[in-house]
């Protein structure tokens, strides 16, 4: 499912950045380049994957699958993506009725057993004691029925589903244009965009957070380096943000760099010393994709807020007993 939209400023760098030189016998870096010189990662891109963010136990030690068994898991989710079972309401309506709406992709060319690739166990650091904290924060606020909208998380209010965006069951792509002064990043979900300049120029003051973060980036011989700061610390309640239970002091480096005609290796490293005990590093290969991007149409005060919150009130109407006590 492709839901998205173009933002006037985007579609000005369309038109301005569309071409490319190809230069026949060069690496793949080399060869795409835009027609002002630049390294080209232009396109629609998908980050679309079953391979889990941290390493399962019973993968303990083992960086890679081996061809078959990442065959066989592909399989495996190809069949339980054709299934139609029988179920119940509620099961239907938490199941999004069927399998037409995922894309979940596949293990991904790398065969990684993990999108985590530094520590070399493939799992998130230990979270500091002021991490705990958050994070103890965090599941409170999802276990308690919400009062009003504010006790959602960012992406069922449709506000952000943050930067960098861990895949999820759809709406994985990506729009990248670039101009010489700008690249822009139109994340196909919440239709959100990053106009990440190229200029040099300081990021915003501290006193100012955002929810995607301040972008500024740089280039390193093929390499786009995106550095990410100034979060708005209530980030830390997005379900669907890189590095959940991080917040304010959250230091994002990202690397993209175009290793095939389909494919740009897409690397970042993770930084908060106030949640991790330590940085950490995720590889999330970006793999070609038609398009168009459509609209993804949600938006803040969408029905669905109000469903959930009715839903609320009828559980706490429900848990009071006939005496009046809970």
């Amino acid at each position: 499912m492709r839901r998205g939209f173009i933002s006037a400023t985007v579609a000005v760098i369309t038109i301005l950045g569309m071409s490319w030189v190809d230069v026949e016998g060069q690496s793949p870096a080399a060869r795409y380049r835009t027609a002002w010189g630049d390294p080209d990662l232009q396109g629609m891109w998908t980050n679309s994957t079953i391979t889990p963010l941290e390493r399962p136990g019973t993968l303990a030690g083992r960086e890679f699958l081996t061809e078959d068994e990442a065959s066989a898991l592909d399989q495996a989710e190809t069949v339980r993506a054709d299934q139609r079972t029988t179920r119940n309401t509620t099961a239907d309506v938490d199941g999004a009725y069927n399998q037409f709406w995922w894309e979940r992709g596949k293990t991904l060319p790398t065969r990684r057993t993990s999108l985590v690739v530094d520590p070399a166990d493939g799992r998130i650091p230990a979270l500091t004691p002021e991490g705990q904290k958050r994070a103890a924060a965090v599941a409170q606020a999802t276990r308690n029925l919400a009062r009003g909208p504010e006790d959602r998380n960012l992406a069922e209010r449709c506000l952000t589903r943050g930067a960098p965006k861990l895949p999820g069951g759809y709406n994985n792509n990506v729009h990248i244009l670039q101009t010489p002064q700008y690249v822009a990043i139109l994340q196909e979900m919440i239709h959100e965009v990053r106009v990440i300049p190229l200029d040099g120029r300081p990021h915003l003051s501290d006193g100012v957070g955002q929810w995607m973060g301040d972008s500024r980036g740089r280039w390193e011989g093929d390499t786009l380096v995106v550095d990410i700061t100034n979060y708005h610390d209530l980030v830390m309640f997005n379900s669907y943000n890189c590095c959940r239970g991080a917040g304010r002091n959250l230091h994002i480096v990202e690397r993209y760099r175009r290793t095939a005609g389909d494919t740009i290796d897409y690397q970042f490293t993770v930084e908060d010393p106030t949640t991790f005990t330590k940085r950490f590093a995720i590889a999330l290969p970006l793999m070609a994709t038609k398009g168009p991007l459509y609209e993804y149409a949600c938006h803040e005060g969408n029905y669905g807020m109000v469903g959930i919150l009715s839903g609320a009130r009828a559980q706490e109407k429900a848990a009071v007993s006939t005496d009046g006590s809970k």
